[in-house]
């Protein structure tokens, strides 16, 4: 296991109680290195979504807890916030909740002559996701898959 996998592993157990205790759903975890600074970003949500002050709160109690466990090498940043709009699909409970609602996807190498889909997610599994348009089901392999989100319009 790498040490990027061991941090947010480690970061997941301890946030997870404190995500119980208030009422919100773990969505992700991430350790990145972006320029200089590394970051420790937990991505939390609620039905109706995440505020400020919930961020606040959950950064406050994990703070002290990664003061008393130090199990991170690197100097960091922490940070505790939403996921956006646009987030990923990246779990099994993110197809989930988006299972009948439109999806785009962005494909590494063209597929049909195209790169970028858009449809209805109506099936998913380990290795696959199916999407309908225009009345037609294509389904696109996960390992060929780049990019895929809930469609944001606007």
């Amino acid at each position: 296991m790498s040490k990027r996998e061991i941090y947010e592993k480690k970061t997941e157990e301890f946030v997870l109680p404190i995500l119980e205790e208030f009422g919100f759903e773990f969505v992700d975890v991430e350790y990145v290195k972006e320029g200089q600074d590394y970051y420790l970003r937990v991505y939390i949500d609620k039905e109706g979504g995440i505020t400020i002050d919930d961020c606040e709160a959950v950064s406050r109690r994990m703070n002290d807890i990664l003061d008393r466990e130090n199990y991170i090498d690197d100097q960091y940043i922490f940070e505790v916030s939403s996921p956006g709009l646009g987030r990923e699909l990246k779990k099994e409970r993110d197809y989930k909740r988006n299972l009948n609602k439109e999806i785009e996807i962005k494909t590494y190498a063209s597929i049909e002559g195209k790169k970028q889909f858009e449809g209805i997610l109506c099936a998913y599994n380990e290795d696959s996701v199916t999407i309908e348009s225009n009345n037609k089901k294509l389904t696109i392999e996960k390992n060929k898959i780049s990019l895929i989100r809930q469609a944001l319009h606007f």
